[in-house]
């Protein structure tokens, strides 16, 4: 068996950076099971980071595993409608409160790109809005005011890439997260412009403040805007009907990925029939035609994946057992650093969250920006050394956690907290 090292110096021949541009490439994960991963020296973690979200049943679930060996003798892909794809569309639509009709794509950031365009096809607008620090895939739009370092005047955009034509910035508008205030005025301004708002309900961590989510739909109604909820991360997660679901309002247009693929690629935007009608050609004519189109969207594979994913999350007492598990987490970290004397917050929502080394409540994306990151880094490594597999910026637990995993992740938070400098 080669070790890590080995297999560290042979990507970093051939991946620039040495990596897939995702995670530490300092790290080569050799397989996962349940609720854990080992790496390619064979050592072992509890994992949180879960393949970023998708693995919320954990990796290999038994039923998800034969669901996919039932499909692979009967084809991989066809470019073509397929029975198992059509299901899932139908499951969609059941589920989200604003889903009547289903397009995939492979990616969510595909998907939120589409969005952003089916808005404007819809509105024959050119201007989106989005929010400092949202993070909505790799496009050029969701490339402006990501991670700025430059903390511009709002609503200037800031790109956070190389090779963005400096036309895009033009017609991007960005508002702080949580400023109901801010946004009222700034569509009060251009809402005769805006095609549509893209927003997470939850941006990354930072749960919306009360009222601000519905007060973006209240002005999307008034100004007939497009209101765009990036569900790549939130549904199915927060509740089976999303985070639409859980905070009590419906956006326009949804964009869904990771957990609707069962850990394949997959990802789809659901929204309205009046507004997903731009997506056929018979109905809009050509002028207001979106083409898209996929070689793998809509796969078998990844659609049996996710309707048994789906299907087991609609057993009774999944989200009780997520939320209790993320709970007893949250806990113990503010527990443990409690003692050691460090200010921070937790943010985030049982299911999805993180430690901010900060004493500032967290509302938007400067408020993290300000916090301790260094410290947090340390934090992470400290817990990784003790066995605890976490993404920089988040923590998901996932429903194949057992007693022993909490119990080792507890004894880590403790550990970590009394070493951190």
């Amino acid at each position: 068996m080669k070790s890590q090292t080995s297999w560290i110096d042979r990507a970093n021949a051939v991946l620039p950076a040495g990596g897939f541009g995702n995670f530490d490439p300092g790290i080569i994960i050799r397989e996962g099971r349940g609720s854990r991963v080992w790496d390619e020296d064979g050592n072992e973690y509890v994992d949180y980071l879960i393949g970023s979200g998708p693995m919320l049943l954990g990796h290999g679930h038994p039923e998800v595993l034969e669901a996919v060996q039932e499909q692979l003798p009967k084809g991989l892909t066809f470019f073509a409608n397929n029975a198992a794809g059509i299901e899932l569309a139908e499951q969609i639509c059941d589920a989200m409160a604003c889903g009547e009709q289903v397009r995939y794509v492979t990616s969510g950031g595909e998907a939120d790109m589409y969005a952003m365009r089916l808005a404007r096809a819809f509105t024959g607008r050119d201007k989106i809005m989005k929010f400092e620090g949202g993070y909505h895939g790799m496009s050029a739009e969701a490339q402006m005011s990501l991670a700025p370092d430059k903390l511009t005047n709002f609503p200037l955009a800031v790109p956070d890439s190389a090779g963005i034509p400096s036309g895009v910035r033009d017609e991007m508008l960005v508002a702080p997260f949580n400023d109901i205030e801010f946004a009222r005025s700034l569509i009060a301004e251009h809402g005769h412009e805006i095609a549509g708002i893209i927003v997470e309900p939850l941006q990354r961590v930072i749960p919306p403040a009360p009222g601000f989510l519905q007060a973006l739909r209240e002005e999307c109604d008034r100004h007939g805007i497009v209101l765009v909820f990036d569900e790549i991360v939130t549904g199915f997660r927060f509740a089976y009907g999303g985070a639409q679901e859980l905070y009590g309002v419906t956006p326009d247009v949804c964009t869904l990925g990771k957990i609707i693929g069962g850990g394949f690629p997959l990802a789809a935007i659901a929204g309205k029939a009046g507004i997903m009608a731009h997506f056929d050609k018979a109905k809009v004519g050509a002028d207001g035609f979106l083409m898209q189109l996929g070689t793998l969207s809509g796969n078998p594979i990844a659609a049996v994946a996710g309707m048994k994913t789906m299907e087991i999350l609609r057993r009774p007492g999944q989200y009780d057992k997520l939320r209790a598990l993320g709970k007893t987490l949250m806990d113990a970290i503010s527990e443990h650093l409690g003692k050691a004397g460090f200010d921070h917050q937790i943010v985030g929502d049982p299911t999805l969250f993180d430690v901010l080394f900060t004493s500032t409540k967290i509302k938007d994306y400067r408020d993290v920006y300000k916090a301790d990151a260094a410290r947090n880094l340390r934090f992470n490594k400290l817990l990784r050394d003790k066995g605890i597999f976490k993404s920089p910026g988040k923590l998901y637990p996932c429903l194949a956690l057992t007693e022993a995993d909490i119990e080792q992740t507890v004894d880590a938070i403790s550990y970590a907290a009394v070493r951190l400098d």
